[in-house]
């Protein structure tokens, strides 16, 4: 009796250690520590930060190179971005997912691009010339509300530390450039670009509104010689071109020195 009482005590024993150790593995895959001084970067947003139907590495992580070669530091790249994403999904990401709220938690430099699939659901109605102001009103208010939402959560998530928030506005919120003049109607093109530019208005006044940089992508996407030429074939995301430009805008507006990293001691 007191040899199985002391061979179960012993298989406790085992079984706390390796639960333990099981249990540091996880953690250290979540919380990783990062060297002082290291920039975290975190990209969050929609198809246009995630690069579909671009075949290249995206503008976050291009800005990150970009970033690395100013500052002559070592920087991270976390893209989160997700096709399809609206400003309600990543909200609800915010709150409710783990390694986003973790990837926040560690991020020093933020990217936001999010608004453009708030306004899925009228893009016939848009293109075609037969929306006016009113039809998106409803997705338009929401997004102002979802917006000053995200930044706070991201403010809670950080716990307030320093944090360089920038938000990209579009150069369109539906297609352009030459697919844009085959498929839309002349007042559906001057919709979608109306539309664009509120979208534009409502970022710029919740990046106004908190510690946060409006990054302007409508004036150097259309003012291009060609925008066409800045697009992937479905005339909706960038190219490689349209991305490094992104990349490049994004750096421009990034302090210089940015903000002290999370981390390091001082």
């Amino acid at each position: 009796m007191i040899q199985t009482l002391r061979r179960l005590a012993l298989g406790l024993v085992v079984l706390a250690v390796v639960t333990a150790i099981s249990g540091a593995d996880t953690m250290s895959s979540v919380f990783r520590p990062h060297p002082a001084g290291d920039v975290q970067v975190v990209a969050l947003g929609d198809s246009v930060t995630s690069g579909t139907n671009c075949n290249c590495s995206a503008f976050p992580q291009m800005y990150g190179d970009l970033l690395h070669d100013r500052d002559r530091t070592p920087v991270t790249v976390n893209n989160l971005g997700v096709g399809g994403m609206d400003s309600t999904g990543l909200l609800q990401a915010l709150d409710q997912d783990d390694t986003t709220q973790v990837a926040i938690s560690d991020a020093n430099v933020v990217l936001l691009t999010i608004g453009a699939n708030d306004f899925g659901d009228h893009h016939d109605d848009v293109t075609s010339g037969q929306c006016v102001a009113d039809c998106v009103s409803d997705e338009y208010e929401q997004l102002t509300v979802n917006l000053d939402k995200i930044l706070s959560r991201i403010h809670t998530l950080r716990k307030n530390q320093p944090t360089t928030i920038l938000m990209t506005g579009y150069w369109n919120v539906f297609k352009d450039g030459d697919v844009a003049e085959r498929q839309y109607t002349a007042s559906g093109r001057v919709a979608s670009n109306q539309l664009t530019l509120r979208t534009n208005a409502a970022i710029n006044a919740a990046a106004a509104a908190d510690d946060a940089t409006y990054v302007d992508i409508y004036t150097p996407f259309e003012h291009s010689s060609n925008i066409t030429s800045l697009l992937a074939p479905d005339g909706d995301h960038p190219n490689t071109a349209g991305h490094q430009l992104i990349a490049n805008v994004l750096l421009a507006a990034t302090p210089n020195p940015l903000p002290k990293p999370p981390h390091q001691g001082g």
